[in-house]
């Protein structure tokens, strides 16, 4: 097979990718590992319910892909009010929250201690402190020990399955940009001025039918456009030439591919990337890929006889009392996203392939759950119908400190690679929102053709096969 560009891997990115690079006449190839396209950002249906792996919501400052998505997406999009609440020591916080609220919600002892270790950061910051490292040392310095005590430290763990002094600062600055839930109980408890942070936003946009609409959209629209995306394609070897990409080899069924081409973009995990390449990295750049680590989703989805079992898009749970870390009601984000007289509530385990969790069969792991449901008495366990698990490998880029020396390793050797570019989160090993995932495919998309244009390369018929 041969082609103009070879894509690996079907998530947002890669889409959004392959749909600029096929608007632009391009010859497109995209191979995803699964059976569907979109990766985390899918939407996920049973008995009538769906549910998308995790909640994802649209939030852009880019026009670009605002009209994207308006021009992929064939219904509404919805304009949904944002409303969510931490379960902390048995208590309902608003997140973000409003100053009463928090006091009765963390108790008035609670609330002053948590004043007093702001003060303290903030003195003690003044006076000069060391280096960042940890999200612990970040959390602590910002907003103080009492704080870092109550939500950061016991959520941050069970997210990330690691102790808060082991998480690089950098987390912070990527995923939350300088606003955190913190910033939300700081704004909140000790009356901060300013404009909101965008993360914490009181609306947001859905497309009705769930998230899964924009994967579906993005592939349709590069079909038609005849670039081609071939599911449950996992790419086995990607051999390499004298500075360049020359082929793939990708695994169709029962038989294997060649795939050539000028360019190639993957959205691989950077650790799978690196083992695919032939010839092999060298070893130093193969033990960097290695440490490299990702956090994997499990979630369980119990379908439940009411029409509704909360009023929120999420609830965060930090304590021990649940395996899961949080939760969303599909309904709540939109009508269509479940029958009349029934609901699902999704809730989010974080944790490792490698690990027992994981391990655990679906029938314990459905029980388990609707218990603990029950247990913060959100259902009667008699409401629960069934359910449904999924999980997703490589859902998150886990950023432990010391992360960013192995990350640059293996990046500096893939950029030697004149005509392969990574993108998306797993990708590039960035803690990107939606949005970003979707303006790294393009960005890749750009550059291609800002390449080709130069060269005074023709433009060839798309979907052509020799």
């Amino acid at each position: 097979m041969h082609g103009e560009v070879v894509i690996l891997g079907g998530g947002l990115a890669g889409l959004a990718a392959g749909h600029a690079l096929a608007s632009a006449g391009r010859d497109v190839a995209l191979f995803e590992r699964d059976g569907e396209v979109g990766g985390l950002a899918r939407t996920v249906a049973h008995r009538g319910q769906r549910f998308d792996l995790g909640g994802h919501r649209l939030l852009t400052d880019s026009a670009r892909v605002c009209d994207l998505v308006r021009e992929v997406v064939h219904e509404p999009l919805l304009q949904v009010p944002r409303s969510s609440k931490i379960l902390l020591r048995g208590r309902y916080v608003d997140y973000p929250l409003r100053p009463l609220n928090a006091v009765c919600g963390f108790g008035a002892l609670a609330s002053l201690r948590a004043l007093g270790g702001y003060l303290a950061a903030q003195l003690a910051h003044r006076a000069g402190s060391k280096p960042l490292q940890s999200l612990e040392d970040w959390v602590v310095r910002h907003y103080g020990r009492p704080l870092f005590e109550m939500f950061f430290k016991p959520y941050s763990e069970k997210v990330w399955g690691l102790e808060c002094a082991q998480i690089s600062a950098d987390w912070v600055a990527q995923r939350i940009q300088g606003l955190t839930l913190g910033t939300a109980i700081r704004r909140s408890l000790f009356r901060a001025a300013g404009a909101g942070p965008r993360t914490l936003t009181s609306e947001f946009l859905y497309p009705a039918r769930g998230i899964g609409s924009i994967a579906g959209g993005l592939r349709a629209a590069i079909a038609a456009q005849r670039g081609r995306v071939h599911t449950q394609s996992p790419a086995t070897r990607i051999v390499h030439h004298a500075g360049r990409i020359g082929h793939v080899v990708v695994r169709r069924g029962e038989r294997s591919e060649s795939c050539q081409a000028n360019e190639f973009i993957s959205s691989l995990p950077l650790p799978a990337l690196a083992r695919l390449l032939s010839p092999a990295p060298p070893p130093a750049v193969l033990a960097a890929a290695t440490r490299l680590r990702y956090r994997d989703l499990l979630l369980v989805a119990v379908r439940l006889a009411r029409e509704r079992a909360t009023d929120q898009t999420w609830i965060y749970v930090p304590g021990r009392e649940t395996a899961f870390g949080r939760l969303h009601e599909p309904k709540n984000w939109s009508p269509q996203m479940g029958a009349r007289g029934e609901t699902l509530l999704v809730a989010e385990h974080f944790c490792s392939r490698t690990g027992a969790l994981w391990r655990t069969d679906d029938d314990t792991l459905l029980e388990r759950c609707i218990d603990e449901l029950a247990g913060l008495g959100l259902i009667a366990r008699s409401e629960a119908l069934d359910g449904v698990v999924v999980r997703v490998p490589y859902a998150y880029p886990a950023f432990e400190v010391g992360y960013a020396q192995a990350s640059a390793t293996v990046t500096d050797y893939l950029a030697r690679f004149a005509n392969l570019q990574v993108i998306g989160r797993t990708g590039a090993f960035r803690y990107y929102n939606m949005d970003h995932a979707i303006e790294s495919g393009l960005q890749a998309a750009d550059a291609i053709v800002a390449r080709a244009a130069a060269a005074g390369v023709a433009l060839p018929r798309t979907g052509t096969d020799a």
